[in-house]
């Protein structure tokens, strides 16, 4: 993939990962019929990717992925599955065993599975090797973020793991530098749902040393909430196999945006002592307020909200970003928000009070036809109590952190 994908250019416009076949395959999805199109035609009709004749004032620059190949997908999935997931078969032998690997339920195989996954892990990995290669800071795939898929197995409405993928991508050893400064990888997960898959990838439980790739989740939780992990809670600094590299934070129903500005300071606080090359940040948005999970009162837009983290992200922390999807189940609102925040990252944010360009999707826009995504009467149910808790949590995590990296 990084042949593919070589610097020659000073200037670095925001990379917005693209193609009309990459759009086309990721509205199959069988959770998210259409949505690709609803978010890219938005991003259009918008004009966010226009292209500039001065590129010393270009914010965007679409880069074309290419398929995944076979060699890239068994960095990290078992041959036995993709081999099932991407043969297009229904005998019954083969119906048998489909449980096997996830493919029932919430992942049903469907026509086009096979492009599907080969083109949003190329496509992922394509964002991966622009940030990598140098040619731009951050790039944005809204197609990826499937962070449930294992290695084996389909879960979540992901049938492929292109963050795992992406993130054993950045974390070798980069030819321009020593061989003994191998890059470090964070992943920022805002989806509703825990990271079961990334977190579990990359979860050494009980090692002593440092690592390569640190993983922090910000999740709804409660019992019998999706997925079931004893990773989706709380660290537990007693606990012997307390991997501090693999970290949580669980938010109650209705979290809001005053929860968000309460728990940042740890978000920073993770950031400063890993000190990240890269910053790998699943962009779910199921959290907002409209979606048809109702379990959180995100917004869009303000102090605390989804497009202030998003900026802060890309525009105050250092290293290179790539941003990805992930959930979201109200698709205008996800088109909505995924505009927005390509505007963000591309240093000029739309304002949340933008009508809808009267474009072919317009009313589906309906009945505010206007950018934003604001928060609902849902009560906060994270209290005082609980953030505390959290706060206190990570007072005793973070210094065991500390020591690891200095280690």
């Amino acid at each position: 993939m990084e042949s593919q994908v070589e610097s020659t250019a000073t200037c670095k416009p925001v990379a917005y990962i693209f193609s009309e076949d990459l759009v086309k395959t990721s509205s199959l999805l069988p959770s998210n019929r259409n949505r690709s199109l609803f978010v890219y035609s938005l991003v259009h009709a918008y004009g966010l990717l226009t292209t500039c004749t001065d590129p010393t004032t270009r914010r965007f620059v679409v880069v074309r992925p290419r398929p995944a190949g076979e060699k890239e997908l068994l960095a990290y999935h078992t041959r036995d599955y993709l081999e099932y997931a991407m043969v297009q078969s229904s005998d019954a032998q083969n119906l048998l065993i489909a449980s096997e690997f996830g493919l029932e339920d919430d992942c049903p195989r469907f026509h086009g599975i096979k492009d599907y996954i080969t083109q949003v892990a190329g496509a992922t990995l394509t964002g991966a090797a622009v940030i990598r290669n140098d040619v731009s800071d951050v790039a944005i795939c809204w197609d990826g973020g499937r962070h449930h898929a294992e290695k084996a197995r389909a879960s979540g409405f992901c049938y492929v793991a292109d963050c795992v993928l992406a993130i054993l991508f950045l974390k070798r050893a980069l030819p321009s530098r020593p061989p003994s400064k191998k890059p470090r990888v964070m992943y920022l997960d805002l989806d509703l749902h825990f990271s079961d898959a990334v977190s579990q990838a990359f979860h050494k439980p009980g090692s002593t040393t440092t690592s390569q790739v640190l993983t922090l989740s910000i999740h709804h939780s409660a019992p019998g909430f999706f997925p079931v992990s004893l990773l989706a809670s709380l660290p537990n600094v007693n606990d012997p196999a307390l991997d501090p590299f693999t970290l949580s934070i669980p938010l109650k129903a209705g979290a809001s945006t005053e929860s968000f500005i309460r728990i940042w300071p740890i978000v920073e606080r993770v950031k400063d002592i890993f000190r990240p090359d890269f910053v790998v940040v699943q962009c779910g948005v199921d959290g907002l307020a409209g979606d048809p999970m109702a379990t959180w009162n995100w917004s869009l837009g303000g102090e605390g909200s989804l497009g202030w983290c998003i900026h802060r992200i890309v525009h105050e922390w250092q290293g290179k970003k790539l941003l990805l999807g992930g959930g979201g189940y109200n698709t205008p609102n996800a088109a909505r928000a995924w505009t927005y925040l390509t505007s963000v990252a591309g240093g000029e944010p739309l304002s949340l009070d933008a009508d809808i360009p009267e474009y072919s999707g317009y009313l589906h826009f309906k009945p505010s036809f206007t950018l934003d995504v604001p928060a609902g009467n849902m009560r906060d149910q994270n209290t005082e109590e609980h953030l505390q808790t959290i706060e206190a949590t990570y007072e005793n995590i973070l210094p065991i952190l500390h020591s690891r990296m200095v280690s």
